[in-house]
Formats: C-alpha cells, sequence, structure tokens
C-alpha cells in the first residue's frame, strides 16, 4: 500500500472506475498533463491540511469527485474565490478538458492559475482516507458512472461500504450534493439511503437548485428526455 493509496473499507473494490484514457492525447494535451497539472496537484503530504495546501488563505474546503469535463467546478472556483476547491478525477480527457481551460496555448507551464483551485488526478476514495476527519464542508458528485448492470453494483460511488468514508471527511452540518439523470442509479439512491442514518435525506429535487452550476452531462439528459434528480444531503452530528 502505497502512501497516496491508504486501505479502503472492506467490501469497497479495489477501483470505481473503467478506463483512465479515452482517445490518444494530442501535443497540446499531454503538454497540459506534464506541465500544468503539477502545477495544480494535490500531493498526499498536503491532504494532511488541505486548508493550508491553497495559494491564499480559505474559509472552507470542498471536493467534486468525478467532474467531467471541468465546466462545473471552475465556475464554482471562479464563484466562489475564497473557498478552496479540490477537484479529482481520474479520466485523462477530463483533467485536459479542464486544464485546457485554464491557460493558453504555449503558456502550460507559467500561466496563471486560480489559487483556489487544486487537483486530485487519482481515486477520490483514496482521497478522502488521506484528509483529516470534518475537513469538508461541501462533497459534491455530479452524475457519477451508473454501472447499470447488477453486477456492478458495488463500483457505484454511492454505496453502503463508502458512506462512513464521506461521513468522515464532511463535518457536521457539511453537504453531500449529488445529481444523476440514470434510472437505475436513482432506484439505488433511493435503496442505499432508506437504509442508513449518517445524512439526513429529505427527497430529491426535479429540478437543478439555485447554485448548483449546470454540466455537459445535465445537458445531455434533458435533450435525451431523462429527468434528473439532485439530492442534497446534510451530514449529522
Amino acid at each position: 500500500m502505497t502512501a497516496d493509496r491508504p486501505p479502503l473499507a472492506e467490501g469497497i473494490p479495489d477501483r470505481l472506475y473503467g478506463r483512465r484514457r479515452g482517445h490518444p492525447l494530442r501535443p497540446r494535451q499531454q503538454r497540459l498533463l506534464d506541465e500544468t497539472l503539477p502545477r495544480l496537484r494535490l500531493s498526499p503530504e498536503a491532504a494532511a491540511d488541505p486548508r493550508a495546501a491553497f495559494g491564499i488563505p480559505v474559509t472552507a474546503v470542498w471536493l467534486e469527485v468525478g467532474f467531467g469535463g471541468g465546466e462545473h467546478a471552475l465556475e464554482h472556483v471562479r464563484a466562489n474565490p475564497g473557498i478552496g476547491y479540490i477537484a479529482s478525477e481520474v479520466f485523462e480527457n477530463g483533467l485536459c478538458s479542464l486544464l485546457s481551460r485554464l491557460v493558453a496555448e504555449g503558456e502550460e507551464a507559467s500561466g496563471t492559475l486560480p489559487p483556489n483551485l487544486l487537483l486530485w488526478p487519482q481515486d477520490a476514495r483514496h482521497l478522502l482516507g488521506l484528509l483529516p476527519a470534518g475537513c469538508l464542508d461541501r462533497l459534491m458528485l455530479m452524475f457519477p458512472d451508473p454501472w447499470p448492470k447488477a453486477r456492478h453494483a458495488k463500483r457505484r460511488f454511492v454505496n453502503p461500504a463508502l458512506l462512513p468514508l464521506v461521513a468522515r471527511a464532511l463535518r457536521p452540518g457539511g453537504e453531500w450534493r449529488i445529481a444523476s439523470d440514470d434510472p437505475t442509479y436513482q432506484g439505488w439512491m433511493a435503496e442505499v439511503l432508506a437504509a442508513q442514518t449518517l445524512f439526513t435525506a429529505p427527497p430529491p429535487a426535479t429540478a437543478r437548485p439555485a447554485g448548483w452550476p449546470g454540466t455537459r452531462y445535465e445537458a445531455k439528459a434533458l435533450r435525451e428526455g431523462r429527468q434528473p434528480l439532485y439530492w442534497t444531503l446534510e451530514r449529522r452530528g
């Protein structure tokens, strides 16, 4: 077990994601990973004191798990300059999408970057194990992979075995936002939340709440006639 991969709870698979790369990376994308990503990367050592890891003083720390193309993360980063935002994503093409929005061509190693943004380009569950207890004020899970086949249910991020790890990282009263347009995942959410006591779990909203930036996945779901649901959970004290 390496320093950035602490033990996971019994019953959780070694990983929840599939492939880490889609189409082959273009030269510009590879430069972003080689030159820009290290400038934003949260190290395992710095995760022990996340507020101190940012380039500015921050009033709270938020974590987004699986940021996809990065549009949701960057809107939050720009709208909340006093919040320390950790964005986690293992898919290299998604990392490149976010990084390409931050720096212009030719400025991969020198362009100005948001001081309130850090990236974790690895499994977010391992980060949750490294963070100090109660350090997160908000966790966001926007349109996660539904793993629709029954035999893959254990790979879903919302998982009975994983809930204690999430609850440990969130402070009492901290918020966990979840959105999904997949009927299988929506049913799974209802089942998992009904059987737990760590979070308050009011019924999900059927329209995106105020203060929730949109994502490309939400836009695609609406175009294709699927109904997203939006959960706002609160960590019990």
